[in-house]
């Protein structure tokens, strides 16, 4: 017995000695004969029944309340579940109650765009047209009308804000938003608010999309009912609960039954007003029942580790035999454990609810013991009674996809078929043309044909050849290349990825000036405003269509070198198919390089990433005007005049009927279809890939603080990194790219702030905090591809950030000290063509899986056209067949290829339905999952005690 007290801790070691002596004492008091007092005696059981559920049952230290104290160093503190309950004599009957300890789970710190399942990666992304909302209540005021915008959340995180549709209750957004998903969420919200001058923005209503839902929308333009928005209902993030009901002999000798609930942590809070100071309240529900208990409020994280254990009382005794022992069974099936998370608020509102779990006791099945992760969510009953009608609704056009990519041997069976598309003879036999037949839209084939061609080197030969037959098939040289063909998209999307650069260092400066200038020019008299002079609107006009025609036909040298080659392959063929036209040369390009690239950008800027937001009506008026004229201008077309169906523009092209316009798009043509001549890597004039607002913390300071973190303006050009006070501004500090080292995600705990990551040089790293997820995954993204060639760039790096004196990751107190992690893997250093070539072949294994029926009516259609000379059965004439062997040899290796790849995943859907455990932390109970998990259980009985 000493020797136990010995290895108990003092306060405890005292309170024993002195029961134990108090025992003694009446012990001897009774042998002698004399009668203690009774009082003492019961006082004295209760301490030591107290003292011995202090030493032996709760070594959480701290946890549960003022009543426990640190456990002893002899109890295993990672496995708070090793000692029983206190006053227990006995394990259950029915054995089994013991819980293993808790596997402490390693969790990443800086989330990558691909989540790696077992050698497959998955991608997430979306892309989102946000159309208008109509029926919007009025303000309640003398004006009634509302200044709205509206914003994309993943869960409460907002990721994209529109522009504010001023004075109007049915507002027109018209505005595309596309990011890759770099985490996990459960879904996609739209919120609609009121822009409040002197107040917080006032939320109107919203639109939640479950992330199961998503697919029913995939691609269609969709009406939704605005939802009423209430604190109660806005929750995220997931808890860990740990359950087990054990039984306990108490001081009198008679057993009670408790239920030990164990918190344990909490993963993905919503973060309210800037910050997160979550606690948790733990209560017992039922008949007659109103036990509640709370953690400690844990400060600055929405991650919290809380470690804590409550104790309820779950039944009483009827009565209590050696033999027999009989309690209120049915009381089990009524009680619930519910589990509420809070944000501990400093303001006199009170604490803002972050969600809620209520968990049926009649899930501890035949063991007694639960351990389960689960969703937080809304309160039952939390929002006001709001009619939904009255919040108006939200038209929405949602992709949603999902690519789960397999190591990169399982796809080259069908890649190897692709990539020798433009071997094949004739092209209309080959893989990649056959992909753009079946599919219903050829704008769906061209994405991903085009850049895993751009990505293997091979776009050039498979547009020419696909170019060259189309060509062959036309017989008006005035209507070549008009058409939605596999090839017109081909060309637009290689546009688009290989020139947005060239776009943004031609148009960008001068489209940003009109939109800036707001000079009036409709020429329209119907159109035009009392307070404006047409004559002046014209001159206005003209003088924006003359700059921008300029800045165009002079930036030939600039054109990147994939448009020039395959221009020049354009302008052979056209000439060598139509010798007789010597304009079609011109229009063969022009068609595409004014019609398709400049013109459209002009007109809609925000789609090609020149603006941030759809131009106001006017600009976009303007904008309007001045690409009618471009694309007349690069057209070349011998009666320009009648080009236009409005009188009004025609008298204005007439400013413009001189030789020096046509002469001018002439060269300039000549220019970029001359075989790949300029290089865009010798470009001189800096070009502007990435703006705006983020906090940093500053440099080379020792101090800690929030008042070390300020807002600045950051703007990434291809030679600098640099940051301003405000737009515009000069530079307060600039990072030359080469000595850019390494550009890293950093730790949250660091300064307990999420979304930051840290750009590395020579002499110290810039910690900076992007607004978003999304956000900084672009930052990082984009910085690391333009540094991606640096002779100096580090292989590894601090995830955590140098304070105190020390690196917070590895502990090591040289600030110089190399790193402890190794850096994120290699990038390709070609900002546009960075494209994951595994990734666009899974895309296009995944629209041949789609149109299987159609790829089989093609073999059919072979096989009719290769034995039936006739006119073309109706069924068959939609598709393209030169030469009908050739074809079908062809559709049979797709085929194959493709059941191949469908049997894989077949094999890994099934794999994964096995091994997924519901309640674990990657599929945890909650929305459609609890149903999945209670039948799960039900093979097992309820828990009966």
């Amino acid at each position: 017995m000493c020797l136990f007290i010995e290895q108990l801790d003092p306060l405890p070691s005292l309170l024993l000695c002195v029961a134990l002596f108090t025992l003694h004492t009446h012990v001897w008091a009774v042998f002698r004969g004399a009668t203690p007092p009774l009082a003492p005696l019961l006082l004295l059981l209760r301490l030591s029944h107290w003292i011995c559920s202090l030493v032996l049952i709760q070594p959480a230290a701290a946890a549960v309340g003022p009543e426990y104290e640190r456990c002893p160093e002899s109890i295993d503190v990672q496995n708070p579940w090793k000692y029983p309950c206190a006053g227990e004599a006995r394990t259950d009957h029915r054995g089994g109650l013991s819980l293993s300890s808790r596997q402490k789970k390693g969790k990443s710190h800086g989330e990558s765009m691909a989540v790696e399942e077992e050698g497959l990666r998955v991608f997430q992304s979306v892309k989102i047209k946000i159309g208008e909302a109509k029926n919007i209540p009025p303000y309640p005021g003398p004006n009634r009308m509302r200044d709205c915008y509206c914003t994309v959340n993943l869960d409460q995180e907002e990721v994209f804000r529109t522009k504010i549709i001023e004075k109007s209750l049915c507002p027109f957004y018209g505005e595309d938003f596309y990011c890759e998903i770099p985490r996990s969420f459960r879904h996609l919200s739209f919120y609609i608010f009121d822009r409040d001058v002197f107040r917080r923005d006032s939320s109107i209503g919203k639109v939640a999309v479950k992330k199961e839902d998503l697919q029913k929308y995939h691609g269609k333009d969709t009406w939704f009912q605005l939802q009423p928005v209430s604190a109660d209902s806005e929750v995220q993030g997931k808890v860990h609960l740990e359950l087990r009901l054990s039984e306990v002999i108490t001081d009198s000798g008679v057993i009670n039954h408790k239920l030990a609930t164990r918190v344990l942590e909490c993963q993905g809070l919503p973060i309210v007003n800037g910050q997160c100071d979550p606690y948790a309240a733990v209560s017992l529900l039922g008949p007659s029942r109103s036990e509640a208990k709370k953690t400690k409020v844990k400060r600055k994280t929405n991650n919290p580790q809380f470690e804590e254990v409550f104790y309820f009382e779950v039944t009483r005794p009827l009565s209590y035999t050696k033999r027999q022992f009989d309690v209120e069974e049915e009381d089990v099936d009524k009680l619930a454990l519910r589990v509420d998370l809070w944000n501990a608020s400093n303001l006199k509102f009170g604490d803002e609810f972050l969600g809620g779990v209520r968990v049926p006791l009649r899930v501890l099945g035949q063991a007694g013991v639960h351990d389960a992760w689960y969703f937080l969510q809304p309160r039952e009953n939390g929002g006001k009674s709001v009619k939904v009608e009255e919040l108006g609704s939200l038209r929405l056009n949602i992709v949603y996809t999902e690519d789960h990519v397999f190591p990169s041997e399982h796809y080259t069976p069908l890649r190897d078929l692709l990539l020798h598309s433009a071997n094949v003879e004739p092209v209309s036999a080959s893989t990649a043309h056959i992909l753009g037949e079946v599919c219903r839209e050829k704008q769906e084939a061209a994405i991903p044909l085009v850049r895993l061609f751009l990505h293997y080197g091979k776009i050039v030969p498979f547009i020419s050849a696909i170019a060259h037959a189309e060509v062959n098939r036309t017989q008006d040289p005035n209507t070549i290349f008009r058409g939605n063909s596999l090839t017109s998209k081909c060309i637009d999307e290689t546009m688009k990825l290989a020139g947005m650069h060239y776009l943004q260092v031609t148009l960008k400066p001068i489209i940003d000036e009109i939109c800036a200038e707001h000079k009036p020019c409709e020429i329209d008299p119907v159109k035009l405003k009392e307070s404006e002079n047409l004559e002046t609107n014209r001159e206005n006009l003209r003088h924006y269509v003359d700059r921008i025609f300029n800045v165009i036909t002079t930036s030939g040298i600039r054109c990147p070198t994939v448009m020039c080659d395959i221009f020049f392959s354009l302008r052979e063929s056209a000439a060598t198919r139509f010798q007789v036209d010597q304009d079609v040369r011109y229009t063969a390009v022009s068609s595409f390089i004014f019609l398709r690239f400049f013109a459209p950008a002009i007109l809609s800027p925000n789609l090609f990433h020149l603006r941030p937001h759809h131009p106001d009506p006017a600009t976009s008026r303007t904008l309007t005007l001045i690409s009618k004229t471009i694309q007349t201008l690069g057209s070349l077309a011998k009666s320009k005049s009648a080009n236009f169906k409005e009188s009004y523009m025609a008298a204005f092209y007439d400013y413009f009927n001189e030789q020096k316009y046509a002469d001018a798009v002439k060269n300039f043509l000549d220019l970029i279809s001359t075989s790949g001549k300029w290089d865009q890597k010798s470009i001189e004039t800096p070009i502007m890939l990435k703006e705006g607002f983020m906090i940093k913390r500053a440099q080379g300071r020792n101090r800690f603080g929030m008042k070390n973190f300020k807002k600045r303006w950051f703007r990434l050009t291809n030679h600098e990194f640099t940051y301003h006070k405000t737009k515009g501004e000069g530079a307060l500090c600039s990072i030359p790219i080469e000595n850019i080292l390494a550009v890293e995600r950093l730790e949250e705990e660091s300064f307990k702030m999420k979304n930051m990551f840290q750009v590395i040089q020579p002499e110290r790293a810039l910690y900076i905090q992007a607004n978003n997820c999304v956000e900084a995954r672009d930052w990082i993204d984009i910085l690391t591809k333009v540094s991606q060639c640096n002779r100096k760039r580090l292989s590894t790096y601090h995830p955590s950030a140098y304070l105190n004196g020390h690196w917070l990751c590895c502990k090591l107190s040289a600030d110089t000290a190399p790193g402890c992690t190794p850096c994120t893997g290699s990038l390709p250093a070609n900002i546009q063509l960075d494209v994951d070539g595994d990734r666009e072949t899974e895309r296009i294994y995944s629209l041949f899986n789609t149109y299987m029926t159609k790829l089989i009516k093609m073999q059919e259609a072979c096989g009719s056209k290769s034995v039936y000379d006739g006119p073309e059965q109706e069924e068959y004439s939609s598709f393209v067949i030169d030469d009908p062997q050739e074809t079908y040899k062809t559709l049979k290796q797709i085929v194959l290829a493709v059941q191949t790849l469908e049997q894989q995943h077949t094999k890994y859907k099934r794999d994964k339905f096995k091994k997924t455990k519901i309640g674990s932390q990657e599929h945890p109970i909650g929305d459609k999952s609890f149903q999945c998990y209670i039948r799960q259980q039900s093979g097992s009985s309820t828990y009966s005690i």
